[in-house]
């Protein structure tokens, strides 16, 4: 077999870090073992499962129950070199005994939370169990009970130790999805610094303030900027999208779901990097481009020897101060540079935007205006 040439395994070839397993690969181990005690006496430690893609990690087992007509086990989640909140958490799957035809019922015990509002791939009223983690954990109930000759009729009650509390480091309580983290994973792999976690809240965030009925949403690059959105447009924080450096997979999922208005709101040097057509804001994948700055201000009304100032500026903050001074706006100017990169990428998609540039105190110091 061929070695493969790009994604989740070259990268991690790449970067020599090891990768872990998502809340999902854990549950389903647990849910695994614990059908399995239920069935037979006996829990398997390890346990090995399949996910999606074929590969079969083994997990050990951290807690033992088997009490009559339930069983529950505990895997510590093992996210890898990935800097993950859940990294360490102790995932518990309690699998009870249900009549023939009732299915397998699933859900959220403590530390896990409920979805409270529309717009996510679960209902109102569910258990914030992913669909494919769920996916899983069937699949896995079947072969077992397929093996032992059984239904596979089954409640699935998952739940995480502290998970209320890690939560609050997440997305969660904005997407209305409270009282404890998600079962999440669509491959059961994390891959350290990967980037689809954060893409996949920003897809889900726009989902649910679409769902909410919110035709205003704003892409903030850090809680300064969701500040200053709030009091410039009294948005409600379901309309608020933590969009990071990530402002591409902002700009595309809002074109393919379109809202009435997007508000882009970042700190100065970041949205230059907008304005010069990086979609990538993070200080690693691109730099603020002094000269495109002197080139805006040429066009602002700087004369030679601003320019050159500006281009020479140690930071983008050096460079707006030094046009400030001389009564050129440049934080306009960058915003509305942004604020064009940004309809060039929703390419005709019927969504306004503007852009408001902030500095590190969170004072306006550029707007493009709507358009």
């Amino acid at each position: 077999m061929s070695e493969a040439k790009g994604g989740r395994s070259a990268q991690l070839k790449h970067t020599g870090l090891r990768p872990g397993w998502t809340t999902g690969a854990c549950a389903t181990a647990a849910t695994t073992a614990a059908y399995t005690a239920l069935l037979t006496g006996d829990f398997p430690d390890p346990v090995s499962i399949t996910l999606p893609k074929g590969q079969t990690p083994a997990f050990a087992l951290a807690v033992e129950e088997l009490d009559g007509e339930r069983a529950t086990v505990g895997v510590v989640k093992d996210a890898g070199d990935d800097p993950d909140v859940t990294h360490g958490a102790l995932v518990r799957a309690t699998v009870r005994r249900l009549p023939p035809g009732s299915g397998v019922v699933f859900r959220a015990g403590p530390g896990v939370g409920t979805v409270t509002r529309p717009g996510l791939p679960l209902d109102v009223g569910e258990p914030a169990i992913n669909p494919m983690p769920r996916q899983m954990m069937r699949d896995h109930i079947a072969r077992i009970a397929a093996d032992h000759g059984a239904t596979g009729d089954v409640e699935v009650t998952v739940s995480v130790d502290h998970g209320e509390e890690i939560a609050r480091s997440t997305w969660n309580p904005r997407l209305g999805i409270l009282g404890g983290l998600s079962i999440l994973g669509t491959t059961g792999v994390v891959v350290p610094y990967s980037c689809s976690a954060w893409i996949d809240s920003i897809r889900r965030g726009v989902d649910v303030a679409r769902a909410a009925g919110h035709t205003h949403v704003a892409g903030c690059t850090g809680s300064t900027s969701e500040k200053t959105v709030v009091a410039e447009y009294g948005l409600p924080e379901i309309a608020l999208l933590d969009m990071g450096d990530f402002a591409g997979a902002v700009l595309k999922y809002v074109r393919r779901h379109p809202v009435d208005r997007l508000t882009v709101c970042g700190g100065f040097a970041k949205l230059s990097k907008l304005a010069a057509g990086h979609l990538d804001l993070h200080s690693a994948r691109s730099q603020v481009d002094k000269g495109f700055l002197a080139e805006l201000a040429r066009r602002g009304g700087a004369d030679t020897a601003l320019a050159a100032a500006v281009a020479d500026a140690n930071t983008g903050l050096a460079a707006l101060q030094l046009c400030a001074a001389a009564g050129v706006p440049l934080g306009d100017l960058v915003a509305v540079a942004a604020r064009d990169q940004a309809l060039s990428v929703l390419r005709g998609a019927p969504v306004a935007v503007d852009v408001i540039c902030i500095d590190r105190a969170g004072a306006v110091v550029g707007r493009s205006g709507v358009h």
